[in-house]
């Protein structure tokens, strides 16, 4: 019982540790807006991650995916997978679940064992046909541009990085993501 309490106390000291040095991206005075109606049903499925802020847990990730499922208990089931390095690096996979806390709103874990460990996920755009996502927190720690495709139009770029700076979000400091 001891170790395990041990365990949880230096794992939720390493957390808090790694969110107060994780760089801020978003002028957090600015309020966050999320997509209105977001249908969860519709946002299932296969993303690309186009580009991102930087962030420890994606260094060195190129060919990044996101894969959204429903579970029998009601929460989402996150896959992220990456190639490290180049697009025929060695693949990495975390497996999550995201919880929906408010319409738009959900919160990601990627360590079940460590329960309080959530991080904010807010769904800021959709398109009308689900093809192109923003993504952010209200932290400013993160945030990202996905697409069904590995691809996007300037205009859509365009679109997804105003949403961002809509949000107080710096845009310079996104970085592009290697895809097929």
């Amino acid at each position: 019982m001891r170790i395990v309490l041990n365990t949880l106390i230096a794992a939720a000291f390493i957390s808090f540790a790694v969110q107060a040095e994780a760089a801020n991206y978003r002028d957090r005075s600015v309020s966050m807006a999320v997509q209105a109606g977001l249908d969860l049903k519709k946002y299932l499925g296969k993303w690309y991650e186009i580009a991102r802020f930087p962030n420890r847990f994606e260094r060195g990730c190129v060919g990044v995916t996101a894969e959204y499922s429903m579970r029998a208990d009601g929460d989402v089931r996150v896959l992220n997978t990456c190639r490290k390095g180049t697009l025929n690096g060695k693949v990495e996979v975390a497996d999550g679940s995201a919880r929906v806390e408010a319409p738009g709103r959900l919160s990601v874990n990627f360590v079940p064992w460590l329960p309080f460990a959530r991080g904010d996920y807010w769904v800021l755009y959709v398109a009308s046909d689900y093809s192109l996502a923003v993504v952010g927190s209200p932290k400013g720690t993160t945030g990202w541009i996905l697409a069904r495709t590995p691809r996007i139009s300037a205009k859509e770029r365009a679109k997804a990085e105003g949403v961002l700076s809509k949000n107080g979000y710096d845009v310079r400091e996104l970085e592009d993501v290697l895809q097929k």
